[in-house]
């Protein structure tokens, strides 16, 4: 053999050797990697050798503030499967048993395998939500399916139909869930919409856990460890709502055939009395197994019962505005109180008319509140804009007015305890300046009176009520009033002041009871009640909605409420009769003979919208 075919040779076997090592060092890593870095095939081992049975904890129950029962708990039952243990069943005998097809079961075993977490040798979900006259029949056959066990659940049930958009709901978890809590598995229920989502780790509890030990061939043969690590579950807490039963109920009844939203706000604590949107739904039908296929209904209805418009609806804000910029003009001292302006029906300079009805000319502070003079306050925003002495520019002066809006409550989300709060509208000199160009006081004098760009939420008009009441400040509105064992968050608890003094709220006073002893708001005028108000009416471009705020008593404000109603024409036709309900039932306790009637009279009125008459 030559020299040079012996160097062939000899490379060679350096080459299969490096070979051999490189494979010998990558097994030897991938040993390394599975037996010291990873931890899966110990999870796989455990899984053998041990068998979690989770023990899930009852969900906290709610109540309202009398203590009335309005969310509890009933047994139900999951199916769980352990896919190593029930080969060789009969499939159409269980599938017969439990009510469905044999294509559906091979449907759902093909799911439960794709599932994140998935071990043929723990038990998975195979079907959620048994109830007890369902699990009875299978509990008669359950020896004959191997593999499968049964695990005690529970579902909500909810005492009446009122209220849903409050109390919200439950269901199944979704993979996004699981992600974003590793406190979920597939098959466990969450918080979807309202207090259930809000406060879903107070109501949910914590999960306790049985340690089973195994034999090789799966057999249960004890607990691990005598049940040393076993952990026993704790229940969920209870909330007490703010919510009144009774006023809830009165205040859905009241808006029956309309879409819009009452709130009503205790004022001294920020308390929410009841929060109606309209139309809603029985929040019975979002429970069970049928819950996908309610909430699919409800979402397809074109007159959106889903949405809660008493957070969501964001409104031009009408006539009730006028007291913001009534209470700004006056801690800024463009206005006094004794300052008269002209009202020819309505503001008149350079060319623009912007309307008003009759009544008195020139008019001052009180009577245009209480007679809801356009013209008042677009005088009062006109001067403060083109005041340049005193603010050095008109965008200046637009900051200024925007800082007092949300000093009230207004342009941003209140930060209300449900999901879902939309911030309403209110412009700054940015934003006129981007959509308007060259813009001025009498280009968007409409603001003024609450319409315009400005718009506001039913809670945020409700909320400029308790303000008024308690002459300046407020309590973020919340509709949890306690939590078993725990306290509300500092948010609800902290109070915030406007930039107005509280000697100018004196003056929103008068006119408020002025408007309902002579004014627009002479229907809230309630024997023994010193009730004030302010009507709204608000142009649409169809016909005008119907606004009302108020409070009462003047001089001990117990309720503060805001009524709004789409399409309802002037704030007198549906907004103060309603509002003036709402005051005598929470303080009375109960309706008089007469306001029964109106009742009977408001829950029948119906409003046509666009050819669906709720």
């Amino acid at each position: 053999m030559s020299q040079s075919q012996d160097n062939i040779f000899f490379r060679r076997r350096f080459v299969v050797a490096g070979i051999a090592v490189g494979i010998v060092l990558i097994y030897i890593v991938r040993l390394f990697f599975l037996q010291i870095v990873s931890d899966d095939y110990k999870k796989h081992a455990d899984s053998n050798a041990f068998r979690r049975d989770v023990i899930y904890p009852s969900r906290g129950l709610i109540f309202d503030r009398n203590d009335s029962l309005l969310v509890y708990n009933e047994p139900s039952y999951n199916i769980m499967v352990t896919m190593n243990e029930q080969i060789g069943i009969d499939t159409l005998d269980f599938c017969r048993t439990i009510g469905i097809t044999p294509e559906e079961y091979q449907k759902r075993c093909e799911e439960i395998k794709q599932q994140r977490g998935y071990s043929r040798y723990t038990p998975q979900v195979f079907m959620t939500q048994i109830l007890p006259e369902e699990f009875s029949m299978l509990r008669e056959k359950l020896f004959r399916f191997r593999g499968f066990s049964i695990e005690k659940r529970s579902v909500r049930h909810y005492t009446s139909g009122i209220a849903a958009h409050i109390l919200g709901d439950v269901g199944e978890v979704n993979p996004s869930d699981i992600e974003k809590d590793d406190y979920y598995r597939a098959g466990d229920f969450i918080g979807k919409l309202g207090i259930e989502r809000s406060y879903e780790k107070q109501l949910r509890g914590e999960k306790g856990l049985t340690i089973l030990l195994r034999d090789v061939r799966g057999r249960v043969k004890g607990h691990y460890r005598d049940g040393e690590l076993d952990k026993i579950p704790v229940p969920g807490k209870n909330l007490t709502l703010s919510i009144d039963y009774k006023l809830q109920a009165l205040a859905e009844r009241l808006l029956q055939g309309k879409l819009g939203a009452v709130v009503a706000i205790e004022p001294k604590t920020g308390e929410i009395l009841c929060l109606a949107s309209s139309p809603t739904y029985d929040p019975r039908l979002m429970s069970g197994r049928e819950r996908s296929k309610m909430h699919a209904q409800l979402t397809r209805d074109p007159m959106k019962p889903m949405l809660n418009r008493a957070i969501m609806g964001t409104y031009p804000p009408g006539s009730t505005f006028k007291i913001t910029q009534a209470l700004l003009g006056l801690q800024e001292g463009i206005i006094t109180p004794e300052m008269a302006f002209p009202c020819s029906r309505g503001f008149n300079y350079k060319g623009l008319h912007l309307g008003c009805h009759g009544h008195g000319s020139p008019i001052p502070l009180v009577p245009a509140i209480a007679t809801s003079c356009n013209a008042y306050f677009c005088w009062n925003l006109y001067r403060m804009l083109s005041d340049k002495q005193k603010y050095g520019s008109r965008d200046a002066a637009m900051t200024r007015w925007k800082d007092h809006l949300v000093s009230m409550g207004y342009g941003y989300a209140l930060g209300i305890d449900l999901p879902g709060e939309k911030r309403g509208m209110i412009p700054n000199a940015e934003y006129y300046t981007d959509h308007l160009k060259d813009w001025g006081p009498l280009s968007i004098i409409s603001i003024s009176i609450g319409q315009g760009e400005v718009t506001a939420t039913p809670l945020q008009i409700a909320n400029l009520a308790a303000t008024v009441a308690n002459r300046g400040w407020f309590y973020t509105p919340h509709v949890v009033k306690k939590i078993q064992g725990g306290q509300l968050d500092t948010t609800y608890t902290c109070r915030h002041y406007t930039m107005v003094d509280a000697k100018w709220y004196d003056y929103a006073v008068q006119g408020m009871r002025k408007a309902v002893l002579g004014g627009t708001c002479k229907r809230a005028n309630l024997p023994g009640i010193e009730v004030c108000g302010k009507t709204g009416t608000a142009q649409n471009r169809g016909h005008d909605h119907s606004a009302f705020m108020g409070f009462a008593p003047m001089n001990d404000p117990k309720i503060a409420v805001a009524v709004y109603v789409e399409n309802g024409g002037f704030g007198a036709t549906f907004g103060v009769p309603i509002g003036a309900l709402i005051i005598e039932q929470y303080i009375n306790g109960k309706l008089s003979a007469g306001s029964q009637a109106a009742a009977t009279r408001m829950q029948n009125a119906r409003i046509n919208y666009g050819g669906y008459e709720r």
